[in-house]
């Protein structure tokens, strides 16, 4: 299987490597156009800040491709946020693919931002759905209530995408799926057990 791991100006992608490799697949890093597309899976990581992030993938031309990919697809940490409509980091415009907004956690006594160690994710349920039960392929064999780590000062809110979610000062979206795209606020690639599952969740959709 053809992994990619698209390679920007904001990628933690030796803890992805690492990862990668732990559960015994094979990869590429690379910005390259005509690799991306011909990838099999995709893998879109991300740590540090989102305009300077986004100005390196408008550099290389992929703030126009990665929307366009019909492959499935992977987004974590900064990657999950440069997927949605737009970000409160410095009034960024992002990608687009789920269209909600990344917001800035409020300032509340008692509470660190950005939010930095491990937290539980749960089932975020549909209307009518099983209560305790996940809904996305990504999270095959997870537990009702998993720990993961998150370094973070913003978050997705809520929404129709919300197959996870995660409290801290206020619920917000632990993971969103739509149609071929995935995306994990936490850092699956140091998260364990639980992140090794969901790497290899992602390898057999």
């Amino acid at each position: 299987m053809k992994v990619v791991i698209i390679k920007y100006n904001a990628g933690n992608v030796q803890s992805v490597m690492y990862a990668l490799e732990r559960i015994g697949a094979s990869y590429e890093l690379s910005d390259n156009i005509d690799v991306i597309r011909s990838a099999e899976r995709i893998i879109f990581p991300g740590v540090g800040e989102a305009s300077t992030a986004m100005k390196s993938l408008r550099e290389n031309g992929l703030d126009k491709v990665i929307p366009t990919l019909k492959q499935p697809f992977l987004g974590t940490c900064v990657g999950m946020q440069l997927l949605c409509q737009s970000s409160e980091e410095n009034n960024t415009e992002c990608l687009g693919v789920f269209d909600i907004p990344i917001l800035k956690f409020p300032r509340v006594k008692g509470f660190k931002v950005p939010q930095t160690g491990w937290n539980n994710i749960s089932p975020s349920i549909p209307k009518g759905g099983v209560a305790d039960t996940w809904i996305s392929p990504l999270c095959k064999g997870l537990r009702e209530s998993e720990y993961v780590y998150y370094n973070h000062g913003y978050y997705a809110p809520l929404c129709d995408y919300t197959v996870a979610k995660t409290d801290y000062i206020l619920e917000y979206s632990a993971m969103l799926q739509r149609d071929n795209f995935f995306a994990a606020q936490f850092h699956s690639e140091i998260s364990g057990d639980v992140g090794e599952q969901i790497f290899k969740n992602f390898l057999e959709i």
